[in-house]
């Protein structure tokens, strides 16, 4: 990775969001890296905005908060609305396609993926669908391993979803693999 890495996981209260950055930083500890994290939402428990943010980083971290975030992961379209401008040049936003419409920004590479979709689909289970936006999110940016995103799974996860919840990591890499390699094709198309 070799520098600082700024993530922002944004959206609605009830998305877990915030369960999302946690299993991130700690796949990013089991990676060796060094991480820091923080949270807000709204005041309604449901349906107010979430906040997750992480920053992960090979050297110790000397400033622990989001200034500019390299990997944006937009999960609601208000949320996507109130990020994109902030995001820095060459960043990834890897957003939920049914629920975001993306538009144009330049120096941006910006990918779709079914996360609620495919967690409704394939596991019967809306609530997965951080899990699999996680999944697809280390398989477009390697920001973490897919081992380490796997072990921080079956540590944060009550057993009763625990195995739901590796499946939604399997998805989630699958379509990110997918999405990533249809990225890719376009771009070199143009």
């Amino acid at each position: 990775m070799g520098r600082v890495k700024q993530l922002r996981f944004c959206g609605l209260g009830g998305q877990g969001l915030v369960l999302g950055g946690v299993i991130l930083g700690h796949a990013a500890i089991h990676d060796g890296k060094y991480v820091a994290g923080s949270d807000s939402y709204g005041v309604r428990v449901r349906g107010g905005f979430a906040l997750s943010d992480v920053v992960i980083s090979d050297e110790p971290i000397v400033y622990p908060h989001v200034m500019e975030a390299d990997i944006l992961v937009p999960m609601a379209q208000e949320a996507y609305e109130d990020h994109i401008e902030s995001v820095a040049p060459g960043a990834f936003v890897i957003f939920d396609d049914q629920m975001v419409e993306s538009r144009p920004r330049d120096n941006v590479k910006q990918v779709g993926i079914p996360a609620t979709s495919s967690a409704i689909k394939e596991l019967n289970q809306q609530q997965a669908a951080n899990i699999v936006m996680l999944g697809a999110l280390v398989a477009v940016t390697g920001i973490v391993s897919r081992e380490s995103l796997e072990k921080a799974v079956e540590q944060n996860v009550g057993e009763r979803f625990r195995e739901m919840n590796l499946e939604a990591v399997k998805i989630g890499f699958r379509l990110g693999e997918e999405r990533w390699r249809l990225l890719e094709e376009q771009l070199d198309r143009s």
